[in-house]
């Protein structure tokens, strides 16, 4: 557990489907990290460390950003994982507080890509994705995630209408959320008629990319704003390339450290009042849900239309990437976080979960040919 490290201050900019011409990722950054410091009480001068992750900021790295937003640090980091950048962000500033290496750490992630940019960010993604994935004309990560949903369809025997139950479920939670791109109530026949994209993932099992920026705030416990619970993280871990490529996509790395994780957090999945789940696809949703333990009996089927589908049991209550949007590639994975802060301090506004107490948050990403070779997840609790 960390002690002397905690999530002390949250932000987000606005989010947009289609920046306007030179709205570029600072510009949404920027945002984030005024609203983070405004929310912590603090001013630039107190940020010792920097922690960024980013598809749109090159050819500028951290240091060049540290410049512009005008911090001057002592410890900085730049993450380059994927959907699972945001919760290994947040493991290194937790550690980098707990062992005196900075004070106050900035951990900042957005991107502003537009749907051009990401087209491109999504054919050349790395080498295997450029030799062999978008010669085939496969539509990006779209075409890999339809054969993953097509084996966990098979092998869970899910409907399509299982998945549905997700989307409407999360779009439901996106109506209370002011900054959520898509608002509008979401019919599970409108879900079931939605035109396919790679079958059998149709429009809404397909995360919409947009512009934006998260920004959350770690530091000693002590620097928090007076009068506000903090956010203490009870356990952190993380998963890289646990398989080589050679499973079938419907287990996570989550699936290696699930057991520590919550031995090191001391509680269990049934403890559990908020689960931000990373969600780029209702098919991940399911998978990490299972690793996590959040489906104990397996039965993925039962989880979708009585846990989630009857019960609303609170599952991105923000709306998840899937209605709030996918800000370029990394930061979906900051705002699953703190959503989590929020939900946990009492300050989720209409969506607020009665007496939230505890949360899972997970992060997931880097599609490196069959499926994703990162996953990351945490254990936050509310602290008085």
């Amino acid at each position: 557990m960390f002690r002397n490290a905690a999530i002390i201050g949250v932000g987000q900019s606005a989010y947009t489907r289609r920046p306007e011409p030179g709205q570029t990722a600072l510009h949404f950054m920027r945002d984030a990290v005024v609203a983070a410091l405004k929310d912590a009480q603090l001013s630039a001068k107190d940020i010792q460390g920097l922690a960024v992750a980013s598809f749109s900021l090159a050819p500028d790295a951290a240091v060049d950003l540290a410049w512009k937003l005008g911090l001057s640090l002592r410890w900085i980091l730049q993450d380059t994982n994927g959907g699972s950048s945001a919760m290994n962000m947040l493991g290194h500033a937790l550690r980098g507080v707990e062992t005196g290496a900075a004070e106050t750490i900035l951990v900042l992630a957005g991107d502003a890509t537009g749907l051009a940019g990401y087209a491109k960010v999504a054919a050349n993604f790395n080498t295997v994705t450029q030799k062999h994935l978008a010669p085939l004309g496969h539509g990006g990560p779209n075409g890999v995630y339809a054969l993953v949903a097509s084996r966990q369809m098979k092998k869970y025997g899910l409907e399509k209408s299982d998945y549905g139950h997700i989307a409407v479920a999360q779009r439901e939670w996106a109506a209370k959320n002011p900054h959520a791109v898509y608002r509008s109530p979401l019919t599970m026949e409108e879900y079931l008629a939605a035109p396919m994209v790679a079958d059998p993932l149709s429009r809404y099992d397909c995360v919409p990319v947009i512009a934006g920026a998260q920004a959350m705030i770690v530091a000693n416990p002590g620097r928090a704003p007076k009068g506000r619970p903090g956010v203490r993280v009870r356990a952190h871990r993380g998963s890289f390339n646990y398989d080589n490529q050679e499973g079938d996509g419907l287990a996570t790395g989550i699936s290696t450290f699930a057991k520590d994780l919550w031995r090191d957090a001391h509680v269990q999945p049934s403890d559990i009042d908020v689960a931000s789940i990373y969600d780029d696809y209702p098919t991940m949703v399911l998978a990490q849900a299972n690793d996590l333990g959040l489906v104990p009996d397996g039965d993925l089927a039962r989880f979708c239309r009585v846990t989630i589908g009857e019960k609303r049991f609170p599952v991105n209550t923000w709306g998840g990437m899937l209605s709030a949007g996918q800000p370029g590639g990394f930061a979906g994975g900051l705002n699953g976080i703190t959503e989590a802060v929020l939900q946990l301090q009492h300050r989720a506004g209409e969506r607020q979960v009665k007496n939230a107490r505890l949360a899972v948050a997970t992060g997931y990403g880097m599609t490196m040919y069959r499926y994703g070779g990162t996953a990351a997840a945490a254990v936050l609790e509310r602290v008085e």
